[in-house]
């Protein structure tokens, strides 16, 4: 739980937030002492027409920091010798600017313009942001105490808050990938928070589908049904708790993937109500530590908070995290081939039911 929260501006204007458990902590005596350029141009925006989306192309995001060694990783504490993305020698929990955004609210949305007839092109305007979980460099989210994990919950319903209102923004996309079979480029245990200028194509499709269920049903919410139908059946469960429930979809796409999901229909993190806060960290640090146990060895996942949309269609929107990863066997992963890349169509390797029967028996 958050004691104190404190803004300071790094040299080069980026924003950066403590999160501190401590009431009274004092973070105003270290600053940036580093020369930075100045942040990077935004990205464009460019819409494909065969398949109506918007894609983000950023360039300057070639030069970002790549697998740095310990002592120079831009994500733990500044020391006497390295002066680090944060001024402090400690710290609870981080958020700051991202200093290589795929999105940027640093510029005014210009007019659309068009690299032809069919392709318009404008301003990524957005905000990207990175998460510190810990100052513990050889840490991981689940090694982290439940309180810790309330704290870090905190700050995302304060920075979902935040970005949400900036002009523009369509979703705040919370998310942490983890290990290097993912594409982690920085080992230290951290997290980002995209705020999308656009609804993306994972949203949208469930958009669409929770639209159609409502007109046949009268009303009803999609995933509500859908966490009330899994409730009931049990089959896919792998554990539960009076607020939140976590379970395998019945049409998992990943080999092991789990969704953990409030009791109560609520659109983000904001939302939830302080119970519901402390109870997510013990459901959700248990189906971590069940994913480690499934190769003896840590699990590279992907942990992805879906949440509402800012305008028309937040009222279909159901808060949950999908939980999931690319391996398949203790040495085998799973590579988005053909059929997956493509074409989007996924070819599970394991059958859901028994990826939660492995998982209730970790």
């Amino acid at each position: 739980m958050i004691g104190s929260r404190t803004v300071i501006k790094l040299s080069d204007g980026r924003e950066l937030i403590y999160f501190d458990e401590d009431p009274v902590a004092d973070r105003t005596d270290r600053q940036d002492t580093r020369d930075l350029p100045p942040p990077p141009p935004t990205s464009q925006l460019r819409y494909d027409p065969l398949v109506d989306e918007w894609v983000a192309v950023a360039a300057h995001r070639q030069t970002r920091t790549f697998l740095p060694p310990t002592d120079k990783c831009p994500l733990c504490p500044s020391t006497a010798d390295f002066a680090s993305e944060i001024p402090a020698p400690d710290y609870d929990v981080v958020v700051f600017e991202n200093q290589f955004p795929s999105f940027s609210d640093r510029v005014v949305a210009d007019e659309t313009t068009a690299l032809t007839d069919e392709v318009p092109v404008r301003p990524g305007v957005g905000r990207c942001e990175v998460v510190c979980f810990t100052s513990d460099h050889h840490s991981s989210f689940g090694a982290l105490s439940p309180e810790r994990v309330r704290t870090v919950l905190d700050a995302l319903a304060d920075r979902t808050a935040q970005m949400s209102a900036l002009p523009g923004v369509a979703q705040v996309f919370p998310f942490e990938n983890r290990g290097v079979e993912i594409g982690v480029t920085l080992s230290h245990p951290h997290g980002q928070i995209y705020a999308y200028p656009m609804v993306p194509p994972r949203t949208t499709a469930m958009l669409t589908a929770s639209r159609r269920h409502a007109d046949r049903t009268g009303g009803r919410n999609l995933y509500a049904d859908v966490l009330a139908a899994e409730r009931r059946a049990g089959t896919r469960i792998v554990a539960t708790n009076e607020h939140w429930t976590a379970y395998v979809p019945a049409a998992s796409r990943w080999p092991y993937e789990v969704q953990l999901a409030p009791h109560r229909h609520v659109p983000d993190i904001p939302a939830l109500t302080a119970p519901e806060r402390d109870a997510f960290a013990p459901l959700y640090l248990d189906v971590l530590r069940r994913f480690d146990a499934l190769f003896d060895t840590p699990l590279p996942y992907i942990a992805a908070w879906h949440q509402a949309v800012t305008g028309e269609g937040r009222d279909l929107g159901y808060l949950h995290l999908q939980l999931f990863s690319v391996r398949r066997a203790a040495d085998k992963l799973k590579y988005l081939a053909g059929s997956e890349s493509a074409m989007g169509a996924f070819v599970n390797d394991v059958e859901p039911e028994r990826a939660a029967q492995i998982l209730r028996e970790k």
